[in-house]
């Protein structure tokens, strides 16, 4: 995969992502549906932080499942219930931890009245491109 941030554009790698990704074809897609903090019992922490690196513990499990890892990922998509500067920034910082030095995928954030269960606060999905 190709990894651009074009001239032209605010530079997005302080949050945590980039504006384009190649992937050129044939390869393997993977789709992971959307992952919320929830652990394993299905409990939901109160807290938007742990929440947000649950859900990106989660997303790493989906993956590997998969035989993928971050590297792998073009694209998530966030979800984040009453967003804020203050979750932006939450958020911006556990996806720079989590892909440390790996160009950053694509992301949408998509902020968000409610999601599917009661106290999810956060929730991503993610495509995977593996050659």
């Amino acid at each position: 995969m190709k990894f651009i941030n074009p001239p032209g554009l605010y530079d997005p790698r302080p949050n945590g992502y980039s504006h384009v990704v190649i992937a050129e074809a044939p390869a393997r897609i993977i789709y992971i549906a959307g992952q919320g903090g929830e652990n394993i019992d299905g409990v939901l922490s109160e807290s938007f932080e742990v929440q947000v690196k649950q859900a990106l513990a989660n997303l790493q499990t989906a993956l590997a499942a998969a035989d993928a890892r971050l590297s792998d990922v073009a694209k998530v998509t966030a979800l984040i219930v009453d967003h804020s500067e203050e979750r932006l920034g939450i958020f911006s910082n556990a996806l720079r931890a989590a892909w440390g030095d790996l160009p950053a995928p694509a992301c949408t954030l998509i902020p968000v009245p409610r999601l599917a269960l009661d106290g999810m606060l956060f929730e991503i999905e993610a495509t995977a491109v593996m050659n």
